[in-house]
This record gives structure tokens, C-alpha cells and sequence, in this order.
């Protein structure tokens, strides 16, 4: 691809005559048009009346929302009525949003992750899916292998768009003089060596123990079995790390844990974990849920959570074995077998 090709030139070469992936494309414009305007919106901040506050009531999945959640959500619908889909699943709304049961497609999206760290100036972002509209079968029910298109936005010192159309991984920044995105990287493969992890430690306490024995792994740096130093990062939006992971590598986790509403994790399968996977195993990484393929798993109701561990393919890899072999830990690295290095 032409190094600066704009996303709109993309979408059209993939789309060409086929009415399915015309849709597609059409829905990849209308996100990308609705993040232009939510970029702009973030920007302005408490110019805007965005003070990142919460609005006295939670969303249909529980969560507090801030006034920056309803407002993204209404743009991105807004974006989306110029398109022919069957329904949207979105994270602010209770119910599926019907559309015409005959279009070609559905979309999931999550129009502001991280919208907890907006009043802090931090990395927040958008999160979408895109799967066929198949009649003979419930919407959003089928794996996560079923879909067409996954990406996200991330609002930060750049907006940057990331985009599979299931042949690969592309990365489009925001020229906000043009109000376009173009192309900065193409054919994205995600580092398999880099020495980083990224995991809410003080949660420590609650992890199984395939978890702890992953995370003392890395904290054991060069004298421990996995032979060299870790760094350990948490930003608490999981566009942010998921854009780390495609430009340095490394694996994040949020697992399931023994807080009441955490056996299943905390992000969403529809909207958070199946598009998120579809982009790392696009790109030469992994997401499993520590026992099973993210991609693997379907939903059976619309918010349904999943644990998320993704990244470089060795460490997931690794991850997964310690969750399906109870004496991976022990046989590999006998000095710190059970003990673990943090005390509990």
C-alpha cells in the first residue's frame, strides 16, 4: 500500500463491487467520521462541557457513566444511521438497536473505553466489531471467528485508527488539517521478544494461581526461568495497551479473579475482547481467555464478559499452558514453584 493512502481509499479498494464488504466499508466510514468529531470533542474537554463526571446512573452493563460516554455514544450512532445494518450492540446501550433485518451486517462497538481516565488527560478510545447479518441465526451468537472487520481508535497525542479487514493489520493516523486518516503502518507484526507485561498488580490477592505464577515468572527477571528483566505497565485503558502491544509487544492481562463479578473478567466479549483478538491474531500475536481462544467463544447474551490476555504469542502461549497444566510452574521453575513473590 502507498505509504499516506487514506483510510477512505482503503476501505474503497477493499470494498470494490461486492455488497458485503461495500457495507463493511461503509461502516468503517461512519466510525471513523464519528471519531473525527469525538477526537475533536476530547480536545476541547472542559471547553466542551466534557468535565469526565458521572451522570448519576450506570449503563446497561453496570458501569458508572460519564457525560463523555453518552455523548460519544450518540455520535456514533448518529454516524451509523447513513448505514445498512441489521443491529448494533453498544456497551451504553441496554437492548440490541434494531435496524433492517435484511442489511449484511451488524456492529458491536464500545464508543468510549477508558472513559474513567478522561478528567485525568489520559489515553482513552473507541472499540468496534463488524459481522455478518446471518438470518437463520440470533445476532451476536456466533464465535468471534465469524467476524469481517475489528479495529479501534485511540485518542491520544495522535488519533490513530487501527483496522483488520482479515488480511492484516493497518494503522491510520489523524491529518486533522484534511480531517482524514492516513496510512502509517502497514502489515503491522507485533514484537515477539519485548520484555514488558501489563497487569493490575494490586489485585494480586484475587489472581488463580496460574496468574501469579506468570506474573512471579516476570517479577524473578534475569535469575528466574524466563531469563531476563520485566517491565511492568498499567494504564487502565485497554486501547491504550492493545496499541502498545502492535508497536512493542509484550502481553496484557485482565483475567478472571475471586472478586464478586470478576469470575468472568470485566470487559465485554462483543465489543471489547472478540475485536481486540481479532486484531492481535491478525497481527501475528495471541488472545485467550488463559484456558481457550478468545475467537472461540461465543456469546450468549449481548454485555457477556470474558477474560482478556493478549499480546506477543509466546507469552500467551506460555499463560495458557500454566492455566492447563496445574505443574507447568513447578517443572519449569522449581525455586519459585507455589511460593510466589509477593507474600499473601
Amino acid at each position: 500500500m502507498e505509504q499516506g493512502q487514506t483510510l477512505l481509499r482503503r476501505i474503497e479498494l477493499y470494498a470494490g463491487a461486492d455488497p458485503q464488504r461495500r457495507a463493511v466499508a461503509a461502516a468503517v466510514g461512519a466510525i471513523a467520521a464519528a471519531s473525527i468529531a469525538i477526537s475533536e470533542l476530547i480536545g476541547q474537554g472542559a471547553l466542551a462541557g466534557i468535565t469526565g463526571q458521572a451522570q448519576g446512573s450506570a449503563n446497561a452493563d453496570g458501569d458508572v457513566q460519564k457525560d463523555l460516554d453518552v455523548r460519544a455514544d450518540e455520535m456514533v450512532q448518529g454516524a451509523l444511521k447513513s448505514v445498512p445494518y441489521a443491529v448494533l450492540a453498544s456497551e451504553e446501550a441496554e437492548v440490541l438497536v434494531p435496524g433492517d433485518p435484511k442489511a449484511l451486517i451488524s456492529i458491536a462497538y464500545d464508543p468510549l473505553d477508558g472513559s474513567s481516565n478522561i478528567d485525568t488527560n489520559m489515553t482513552v478510545g473507541t472499540i468496534f466489531s463488524i459481522i455478518p447479518n446471518d438470518p437463520g441465526v440470533a445476532p451476536f451468537t456466533a464465535s468471534g471467528n465469524c467476524q469481517l472487520a475489528a479495529g479501534f481508535v485511540v485518542y491520544g497525542p495522535q488519533t490513530s485508527l487501527v483496522l483488520t479487514l482479515g488480511d492484516g493489520v493497518d494503522i491510520f493516523t489523524l491529518d486533522r488539517a484534511a480531517r482524514t486518516y492516513r496510512l502509517i503502518r502497514e502489515r503491522v507484526k507485533i514484537p515477539a521478544d519485548t520484555a514488558e507485561y501489563a497487569i493490575n498488580a494490586s489485585n494480586h490477592r484475587h489472581w488463580e494461581q496460574p496468574v501469579r505464577d506468570f506474573v512471579d515468572e516476570c517479577l524473578a527477571g534475569a535469575d528466574g526461568p524466563r531469563s531476563k528483566d520485566f517491565n511492568m505497565r498499567w494504564i487502565g485503558s485497554l486501547v491504550a495497551e492493545a496499541y502498545r502491544i502492535l508497536t512493542r509487544g509484550g502481553v496484557f492481562l485482565y483475567p478472571a479473579d475471586s472478586r464478586p463479578g470478576y469470575g468472568d473478567g470485566r470487559l465485554r466479549l462483543l465489543y471489547e475482547t472478540h475485536p481486540m483478538a481479532m486484531v492481535m491474531e491478525q497481527a501475528g500475536g495471541g488472545a485467550s481467555t488463559g484456558r481457550e481462544r478468545v475467537l472461540d467463544l461465543a456469546a450468549k447474551s449481548i454485555h457477556q464478559r470474558s477474560p482478556l490476555i493478549m499480546g506477543s504469542i509466546d507469552k500467551v502461549k506460555r499463560i495458557e499452558l500454566l492455566h492447563n497444566d496445574p505443574d507447568a510452574a513447578s517443572r519449569t521453575a522449581p525455586l519459585f514453584a507455589r511460593r510466589g513473590l509477593f507474600r499473601v
